[in-house]
């Protein structure tokens, strides 16, 4: 078994959380290390790293709630903006290796801010790269 994450002690009760959300499949809570007021963390409760790692039941569920939970966090903030955020790998600045969604109130100067270095997609390329992903579905 790999090293438990701070998300799995707080699954097994070890580690207390502000809960806002909690189904069979889906907890939310929180975020103890706020980007805004609001930050909410979104997880499964099947104990997987990586997105692409979880069932499709999972995903289902998480799917189900995020629109419900950035709903709350809206009318509890009196957000009108907010980005949802998800890692997967170091390289992409994931820190807990426990799949977790971010709702991010974006309020005044607060939230999440990024860069966006967008790229250009070229036609042959892109046709070569359409097709792999799609034949590796």
């Amino acid at each position: 078994m790999s090293e438990r994450t701070i998300f799995d002690k707080i699954l097994d009760g070890e580690i207390p959380c502000h809960r806002v959300y909690e189904d069979e499949h889906v907890l939310a809570f929180l975020d103890i290390f706020p980007l805004s007021k609001g930050h909410t963390l979104v997880i499964p409760k099947e104990r997987k790293a990586h997105l692409h790692e979880l069932s499709d039941a999972q995903s289902a569920a998480i799917g189900r709630v995020l629109p419900r939970i950035a709903r709350a966090v809206m009318k509890a903030t009196g957000a009108t903006a907010y980005n949802v955020l998800q890692n997967n790998g170091p390289e992409a600045h994931q820190a807990v290796f426990h799949v977790h969604f971010h709702i991010i109130p974006k309020l005044g100067d607060s939230g999440l801010g990024l860069s966006w270095r967008a790229g250009k997609l070229e036609g042959d390329a892109a046709k070569v790269l359409a097709t792999a992903i799609a034949d590796a579905l």
